[in-house]
């Protein structure tokens, strides 16, 4: 069964459903254990009853969950004379660099 897409677009906005076609690079899901990342992805906002989701596709490829890189790391080992396992430890509790050097300046 074949569905003309401006047929169906049509029969969304009469439910109430707005689309709206998002230009990403790339889209990063973030998990306890790895990220999720999607390259070249098509992604679409759908809102339906005032609650926004999104519908993505493209190429799936998966990688650890070291969110930050060796330079984030030396970065604040320089700016704070951490050891590398006290930054790595502080950038993954703080969530981004800066939060990482304000604490380990404490």
């Amino acid at each position: 069964m074949k569905i003309n897409p401006r047929d169906l677009e049509r029969a969304m906005k009469r439910m109430g459903m707005q689309t709206e076609a998002i230009e990403a690079e790339e889209v990063v899901i973030r998990t306890s254990g790895k990220d999720i990342v999607i390259t070249n992805p098509q992604v679409t906002r759908i809102v339906a009853m005032g609650q926004a989701s999104f519908q993505i596709a493209g190429e799936e490829t998966e990688r650890e969950c070291g969110r930050f890189s060796e330079a984030d790391v030396r970065l604040v080992m320089e700016k704070t004379g951490a050891d590398q396992e006290t930054a790595r430890k502080a950038l993954e509790e703080e969530g981004d660099i800066a939060g990482a050097i304000l604490k380990l300046k404490k």
